[in-house]
């Protein structure tokens, strides 16, 4: 697996772009010419003299400027899946919902190799693009079509995908941001390899429910579920206080891991 680095933060204040070298903006300050042997920690200066800098493109980045189709999952729950399961670079992803593909770019620059998802062509099309923009297109391979119709091929070991009969076909995680989630929870055995995590996202604990259902009726084991709350403090010369404005939840996302019993 490779990772290449092909666009560059450009920034002044509030005015942020994402430019790959040798690439020309417009903007307010005059017109930006990107110099293709530019490196991050640089400023570069617009025809009219304006300063920007140069600035390597980072994860919270991606969640602020990739093109979405749809709501992306949001840092704080991808940090939650990192940091629950221990995925780690050479890991090997199974994800589903691809979507804006927020996600598996973080994974994706991890150093984790992706395999996802997309039933929509359209949005796997602008995926595609997303992982390009982040530098993961070598790492995050977009798949048009539905996970539920390809397990069976999965399981069976093609797609060089070695399958290992009874315990799986050797993914470290199974990440799913899909109504289908159950479905594929129900299956989760003949995909992971022994010690792998299921992680589902979903807003409703309604579907939260029904996903862990699906891993205890699969023998999976440490089900658990988690809802994702966080609340921004604000302090100020009256005192601190958690913020009324922002978002405190997000969703819910239900655990689980694969552990075979051999003998």
């Amino acid at each position: 697996m490779t990772r290449t680095d092909r666009r560059l933060l450009v920034v002044r204040g509030t005015r942020e772009f994402l430019l790959a070298p040798g690439d020309t903006q417009e903007t307010d300050l005059g017109v930006l010419e990107l110099p293709a042997d530019v490196r991050p920690g640089t400023v570069v200066e617009t025809h009219l003299g304006e300063p920007f800098e140069v600035r390597r493109l980072r994860g919270p980045d991606l969640f602020d400027h990739l093109e979405r189709t749809g709501t992306p999952m949001m840092p704080r729950d991808i940090g939650l899946v990192v940091g629950h399961t221990g995925v780690a670079a050479g890991d090997r992803v199974l994800d589903a919902g691809t979507g804006t593909g927020v996600l598996a770019a973080y994974l994706g620059r991890l150093g984790v190799d992706v395999v996802t998802y997309e039933i929509d062509a359209e949005f796997a099309a602008v995926a595609r693009e997303n992982m390009s923009t982040a530098g993961v297109a070598e790492a995050v391979e977009v798949r048009t079509g539905d996970l539920t119709e390809s397990i069976d091929d999965l399981s069976d070991g093609i797609d060089g995908i070695d399958g290992i009969d009874g315990l799986g076909a050797g993914f470290d995680l199974l990440t799913l941001d899909t109504a289908d989630a159950p479905t594929i929870v129900s299956r989760a055995t003949e995909l992971l390899a022994p010690g792998g995590f299921v992680a589902v996202y979903s807003p409703f604990v309604e579907a939260a429910r029904e996903a862990v259902e699906a891993a205890r009726e699969a023998g999976l084991s440490d089900v658990e579920t988690l809802e994702t709350i966080q609340r921004e403090m604000d302090f100020d010369e009256r005192g601190s206080r958690p913020s009324t404005a922002g978002v405190g939840h997000t969703g819910y996302l239900v655990f689980a891991r694969f552990r075979p019993r051999l003998g």
